[in-house]
């Protein structure tokens, strides 16, 4: 008998999924082993930290790492740094930022875009190409998906931005995750079965606090603050300024203008305050055109002249411990992340605050990229009973009538997240709707920040009240928001996603979230009085519409009177700022109009049943 063999085919492979950790100073990769334990993945040179830095030759490919990096000294108008700091953000919001390299706004006004010719997202995708092609010769395979980490309060251009420099690197980005968030489960406080974790992240160029709550392998981020403006950059930057006083007293002479003097300068402060971090004392030396400078640097003196920077980051952890609703004494463990914190100020500091001795087990610089490789495990399904919830750091809300904020989405909501809402219409045969998304904490529409408009158009004309409009409000994954909104009687419908193309700076967002506190009760106050206009608008409106009823005509002359007066009594009431009385002055004219109804009522009954025979 002959023999045949059916070929069911091979089971294909699923994609690697990598975590990287784009970050302001360096960068990295890592994935999951066989074994499902994170490794960090090494460049050629054995080293798996990548240096955000990209030199831009006039003629052939960008240079990416530490090869960049030797390019800051020759060459550092066309080299690119801390790229990560103008990601999605506007040139009035980087005002006063030096660098080497030139950077103005583009055609929009809006994105910067840097005097070598590209934009930040650009200058991140060369970064993540070549941590995408470390990946590949490492692991021996093409890798298309990746998870990306970002700091907690980027906003949602900051975090477009960052997807779009994936897309450019040819890498689909199939999540942003936190990177507190990350931190925590790259130390594996996902076993725990229950805890509440405080993530400090003090980077090179971003400060993040976050609290998590971990229940049962799900973690959930109560609140998160920072500061996207602070990190180690400014601790170089007053190093800096320190040397540069010091060189313009003893040479007569300011290097500050002299781009290559400055990067070569910058280079000794950075290799000193990293030995600051390991020695008591350190020499900081510096050479230029055959003359040396040299000055010694103790731990005492650099912790004196960091100390304001260090008290900065305690402030948003503060806040987001009141936030959170926890104290400090239920704070069960604490995680350092980012190469700041390997100063030892930083973790007495954080000892002090949160009276638990913090996590340093894991290099601080690859934490984040480790815990990436976790999550990628866990959208991979090669992790299995964890769950991430994120949080929105702002609230989201729609202008509704009176310039009032209706909040759909409130701070701190655990993301994704949805909402909606149903509105109408407020004038007989309005045919387009004006949808304004915008985002703070305030009562009012001006106080506020002003994310999207657009115009729910060709809406059928009805009277004022019976349309129904849908709005819809939703945050993926990524942090980024989808406003929509239908009319459901018509079935008329649009929508858009919302990536504004300038960014807050956290001082921005913490500012708003204390201007809410300090004026709450001002805002109120002002949104009562708007709220009582608006329903005193619609009263006056309905008037002025009965009075070119036959009705009007039928009422008796003192009836007339009675509504005239009214009305003129709310009209003066209408102006002021007592709220109170502009809602005692509508029922007022509401009593008055009871006639007025009446008549009407009767009218249109006699109307009705004209010729009409039972």
């Amino acid at each position: 008998m002959g023999t045949f063999q059916i070929d069911f085919g091979t089971t294909a492979k699923p994609p690697r999924i990598i975590g990287i950790d784009l970050g302001t100073t360096n960068s990295l990769g890592a994935y999951l082993d066989a074994t499902g334990t994170p490794r960090v993945i090494p460049g050629d040179d054995g080293q798996p930290l990548v240096p955000s830095v990209v030199h831009y030759p006039l003629e052939g490919a960008p240079v990416v790492g530490y090869a960049a990096m030797e390019k800051l000294k020759s060459d550092p108008a066309r080299t690119v740094y801390s790229a990560k700091r103008l990601m999605g953000r506007g040139l009035s919001d980087v005002a006063g930022e030096k660098f080497t390299y030139a950077i103005d706004a583009a055609t929009s006004g809006q994105v910067i875009h840097l005097g070598v010719g590209v934009t930040p997202p650009e200058v991140g995708a060369a970064v993540l190409r070549a941590l995408k092609q470390n990946a590949e010769a490492h692991l021996g395979e093409e890798v298309t998906q990746a998870v990306i980490t970002v700091p907690a309060y980027f906003n949602d251009a900051q975090r477009q931005a960052t997807k779009d420099a994936g897309r450019i690197a040819g890498l689909e980005v199939l999540r942003l995750v936190n990177e507190p968030t990350a931190a925590a489960l790259a130390y594996g406080l996902d076993k725990r079965k229950q805890g509440v974790i405080a993530v400090y992240d003090l980077g090179g160029g971003t400060f993040d606090i976050s609290i998590l709550k971990l229940r049962d392998g799900i973690f959930e981020v109560l609140a998160t603050n920072g500061d996207t403006h602070l990190g180690g950059d400014d601790i170089d930057h007053l190093l800096m300024q320190v040397a540069l006083e010091d060189l313009a007293s003893e040479w007569g002479r300011d290097l500050s203008g002299d781009a290559n003097a400055y990067q070569s300068l910058r280079q000794a402060v950075i290799a000193a305050k990293h030995a600051l971090s390991t020695r008591p004392e350190v020499a900081l030396e510096f050479h230029w055109e055959g003359r040396a400078y040299r000055r010694e640097l103790t731990r005492d003196v650099f912790d004196r002249l960091i100390l304001p920077i260090v008290d900065r980051t305690l402030g948003p952890c503060r806040r987001c411990l009141d936030d959170a609703g926890v104290g400090v004494e239920q704070i069960d463990e604490v995680v350092l992340v980012g190469g700041s914190t390997r100063i030892p100020l930083v973790w007495s500091a954080v000892e002090n605050l949160f009276r638990s001795r913090p996590h340093t087990e894991l290099n601080p610089d690859e934490v984040v990229a480790l815990g990436a490789a976790v999550q990628a495990g866990i959208l991979a399904g090669d992790v299995q009973d964890t769950l991430l919830l994120d949080v929105t750091p702002l609230s989201l809300g729609l202008e509704t009538m009176g310039g009032v904020v209706t909040k759909l989405i409130h701070r701190n909501s655990t993301i994704p997240a949805s909402a909606t809402e149903t509105f109408t219409t407020a004038i007989d045969g309005q045919r387009n709707v004006l949808i304004h998304a915008v985002q703070g904490e305030r009562e009012m529409v001006k106080d506020c920040r002003s994310l999207a408009r657009f115009d729910l158009k060709d809406i059928p004309p009805m009277p004022a009240g019976l349309p129904k409009i849908e709005v819809r409000f939703l945050i993926d994954a990524n942090g980024i928001l989808n406003v929509s909104a239908k009319e459901l009687r018509s079935g008329q419908e649009h929508s858009m996603e919302v990536t504004p193309s300038y960014g807050l700076t956290d001082e921005q967002v913490e500012a708003m979230i204390i201007a809410s506190i300090e004026h709450a009760e001002d805002d109120f106050r002002e949104r009562q009085v708007r709220e009582a206009r608006v329903e005193a608008d619609q009263m006056l409106a309905a008037i002025d519409k009965a009075k070119a009823n036959d009705a009007w005509d039928a009422l008796s002359s003192e009836a007339r009177a009675a509504v005239s007066l009214a009305t003129n009594q709310l009209l003066l009431a209408y102006h002021g700022d007592d709220h109170e009385l502009i809602l005692a002055k509508i029922e007022e004219l509401n009593e008055a109009t009871l006639p007025l109804a009446e008549t009407m009522m009767n009218t249109a009954v006699q109307g009705a049943l004209k010729g009409t025979k039972i």
